[in-house]
């Protein structure tokens, strides 16, 4: 988090993280587009749509002494670029973890985790996340790799966590999970309006 005292401004970085073809440019796509702010996402895909490096936008969002300035990463799952991730994540105040909730999928998602836990070690535990179960909707039955997930996490042990199902292609749960987050880093904000 950085204070800039002159320009009385906030600004936060959160990086959206887990594996590949989780959702996780789909999901910052929905959020751009819900503010209305399609034109301020940047990415850099390949020629099949895939992330290359990372997603990167801003949100700013005026207060009534200060502004809030959220500095938006999503970081690639493939592991060809895999050397990338770490300086995604350089600096982050908050991650929205997308795991994929579709079932057969709880490897993937659980070497993503293990790689974020590797790369950050115990300050893991402080640092605000939300896990977005995406394609929540593409299940016909409860998957159980969800509940699997979350019992090898030991979700106890953070600080600031929670659970969010999604569906990045609608938007469904995206913004929850946004505000959910922007509540674990201010507690003392009750609302966000652009």
């Amino acid at each position: 988090m950085i204070f800039d005292y002159q320009n009385k401004t906030i600004s936060i970085k959160v990086v959206y993280y887990g594996p590949a073809m989780s959702g996780k440019t789909t999901t910052l796509k929905f959020l751009f587009s819900y503010f209305n702010k399609e034109e301020e996402l940047e990415s850099i895909e390949n020629t099949m749509g895939r992330t290359l490096f990372f997603d990167f936008g801003v949100l700013q969002f005026s207060g009534s002494e200060w502004n809030l300035k959220f500095l938006l990463y999503s970081a690639t799952g493939q592991d060809f670029y895999a050397v990338t991730r770490p300086s995604t994540l350089t600096g982050v105040d908050g991650i929205i973890f997308v795991a994929d909730s579709q079932n057969d999928y709880l490897e993937y998602n659980l070497k993503s985790w293990n790689e974020l836990k590797s790369l950050f070690g115990l300050e893991l535990y402080e640092i605000p996340i939300i896990i977005a179960f995406n394609k929540y909707d593409l299940n016909q039955i409860e998957s159980s790799d969800e509940k699997n997930f979350i019992e090898k996490i030991e979700i106890n042990k953070f600080e600031y966590i929670n659970i969010e199902k999604t569906i990045a292609l609608t938007g469904k749960g995206v913004i929850n999970s946004f505000k959910k987050l922007i509540a674990f880093i201010f507690p003392q904000l009750t609302m966000i309006s652009n």
